[in-house]
């Protein structure tokens, strides 16, 4: 028999990017906007931030494999600044090490699926509306970049704090 050798299985980068990936495209499916990589308040950096049609928020936490969940003992921190809080994982994950309390999103061949709901806690109205400047203001200015990314870069060198 002939052919190429098995290729390697995915590294954890790889795996969290396609989790990530189908994540996103679940929002769009289901009206979300999704943003990447959303510093919060509190300085955690959400995953995916999720604006939805009814306005409120859901944070979506990737998880790439059992270490990456063993190891983080922060995402409970994201829950005051979403009014919904999800893990994302892929269909090799052992779902019984997540908790409960949380919503479940399973992603497969940049596909995903809502598991489980997330359970709703609501924001308060002012955080809501901080949130939503935070979201407004880093979609914008991504965007910006992407239109004229030399504008950005000069704009970034002139506000540099020598």
């Amino acid at each position: 028999m002939s052919g190429a050798p098995p290729s390697p299985p995915p590294s954890f980068p790889e795996r969290a990017a396609a989790i990530r990936l189908g994540a996103a495209r679940l929002c769009l499916h289901l009206g979300w906007a999704p943003l990447h990589e959303v510093t919060l308040p509190n300085w955690r950096r959400a995953d995916i931030l999720a604006l939805r049609p009814d306005g409120g928020f859901a944070c979506i936490e990737v998880k790439s494999g059992e270490r990456d969940f063993l190891t983080d003992a922060k995402w409970h921190e994201y829950r005051e600044f979403s009014d919904a809080l999800y893990f994302a994982v892929d269909a090799d994950f052992p779902v019984s090490l997540l908790p409960g309390e949380v919503g479940l999103i399973v992603a497969e061949a940049r596909e995903a699926v809502v598991v489980r709901e997330a359970p709703a806690h609501p924001l308060p109205p002012a955080r809501r509306r901080a949130l939503l400047h935070r979201f407004a203001t880093l979609s914008a200015l991504r965007l910006a970049t992407l239109e004229d990314p030399n504008g950005m870069a000069a704009l970034r060198h002139a506000l540099r704090v020598e």
